[in-house]
C-alpha cells in the first residue's frame, strides 16, 4: 500500500444500535449496555504526521508539547519539567513492578510530534506513521482546520466494532485467530522491557500495516491511543431497561467530574482515549478491544497517542430490521 492510499479518504458508517462497554473485563468498560449512534464518516486511518506537517505549515500552529508549561498547574514539579516537552516511553532494562508506570515512562524536555522520542529522534522517515505527542487541544485544532471534529466514545467504539456487535476484538473474539497477528501491540510477556516482535514494530506502525475491519477502517486496534472528544468517566451509565429506551448520540461525562480525584493537586481534567496501542500486552494492559478505555489529561501529549477525524453524515440511527441481542428496536 503506497503514502497516498494510507493516507485518504473517509468511511462512511450508517447509524445503528449496539452493545457500548464490557462486564467481562477492566472495572471502567462496565456496565455494558445499548447505545444508538446517528450515522457518521470516520476517517479510514489516524491522522499522520505528513497530514499533521500540512496543517501546522498552513497555519503556523504550535503544539501543547512545544509550548512551556504553567507553573500553577503543576504544583512543586522541577523547573527543568516545566520546558517545553512530553511524556515518553523507555523500555526498562529487565523486568520491573508492573504498579509503577514511571520506570518506563519519562518526560522528556523536547519531545514534540517533530521529535517523537526526544532530541534526536525524528519523522523523516516516518510520513506515513501516525502522529503522536499531540495534547487534545492539538488534536481538536486539526480537526477544526479540516472541517470536522473528533469522534465521541460512542461513535468511536461503535466504529472500531466494524458491524462485530458484542465482540472481543475489532475482527472477532480470537486475539491471534489462526495465529495471525492483527494488530501492532506488544508481543510476548516481557513488557516493558523485551519484545519479541512478532508485530514487526517495536513503535508506531505505518498506518494500514494491518487488516482493516468489518468497515474498512485501519488501526482500530493498537498501533496508537485515539482521541474522543468524551470527558472522562470512572465507568458508563446504567444500561436502559429497554432497547427502546437506549440513549441516542450519548456524551459522556463533564471536566470537573474527570479530574484524577487521586491526585487533586493537578487540576486538569481528562478525556476518553480508546484504541489500545503498541504498548498493550496481554499480560499487562489487554486494552486493544473496542471496549477498552482509558483517561488522558488532556494537556498531555504521549509518544503512544494520536486521533483521527469524524464528520456529520446524518442517517437512521436503527435501520429497519436492525435488533441487537435479539431484542426488536
Amino acid at each position: 500500500m503506497d503514502e497516498d492510499t494510507r493516507t485518504a479518504g473517509r468511511v462512511r458508517v450508517d447509524g445503528g444500535l449496539f452493545r457500548m462497554g464490557s462486564d467481562d473485563h477492566y472495572p471502567e468498560e462496565a456496565p455494558a449496555h445499548p447505545v444508538r449512534v446517528d450515522g457518521f464518516r470516520i476517517d479510514r486511518f489516524a491522522v499522520t504526521n505528513a497530514q499533521f506537517d500540512v496543517f501546522v505549515a498552513a497555519t503556523g500552529y504550535v503544539t501543547v508539547a512545544e509550548r512551556p508549561l504553567d507553573p500553577a498547574l503543576y504544583p512543586g514539579a522541577p523547573p527543568e519539567n516545566l520546558a517545553p516537552g512530553s511524556m515518553v516511553f523507555t523500555p526498562t532494562p529487565g523486568p520491573v513492578d508492573l504498579r509503577h508506570l514511571s520506570q518506563w515512562w519519562a518526560w522528556v524536555p523536547g519531545a514534540s510530534w517533530r521529535r517523537p522520542e526526544g532530541p534526536g529522534s525524528g519523522i523523516d522517515e516516518r510520513g506515513d506513521h501516525p502522529v503522536v505527542q499531540v495534547a487534545h487541544e492539538d488534536a481538536a485544532a486539526y480537526a477544526a482546520w479540516a472541517g470536522a471534529r473528533l469522534p465521541t466514545e460512542a461513535q468511536w467504539e461503535y466504529a472500531a466494532r466494524g458491524g462485530l456487535d458484542g465482540a472481543e476484538f475489532t475482527w472477532g473474539d480470537q486475539a491471534r485467530p489462526g495465529g495471525r497477528v492483527l494488530a501492532n501491540t506488544w508481543d510476548g510477556p516481557d513488557f516493558p522491557w523485551r519484545s519479541t516482535g512478532g508485530s514487526g514494530f517495536t513503535r508506531t506502525a505505518p498506518v494500514g500495516s494491518f487488516p482493516p475491519n468489518g468497515y474498512g477502517l485501519f488501526d482500530m486496534a493498537g498501533n496508537v491511543w485515539e482521541w474522543t472528544a468524551d470527558w472522562w468517566t470512572g465507568r458508563h451509565t446504567a444500561a436502559a431497561p429497554d432497547a427502546c429506551c437506549a440513549p441516542v448520540n450519548p456524551r459522556g461525562g463533564d471536566a470537573e467530574a474527570s479530574r484524577d480525584q487521586r491526585q487533586p493537586q493537578f487540576a486538569v481534567p481528562r478525556k476518553v482515549i480508546k484504541g489500545g496501542s503498541f504498548l498493550c500486552a496481554d499480560t499487562y494492559c489487554r486494552r486493544y478491544r473496542p471496549a477498552a478505555r482509558r483517561p488522558q489529561a488532556v494537556d498531555t501529549g504521549m509518544s503512544h497517542v494520536g486521533f483521527r477525524c469524524v464528520r456529520e453524515d446524518a442517517a437512521p440511527a436503527v435501520p429497519p430490521g436492525t435488533t441487537l441481542l435479539g431484542v426488536a428496536p
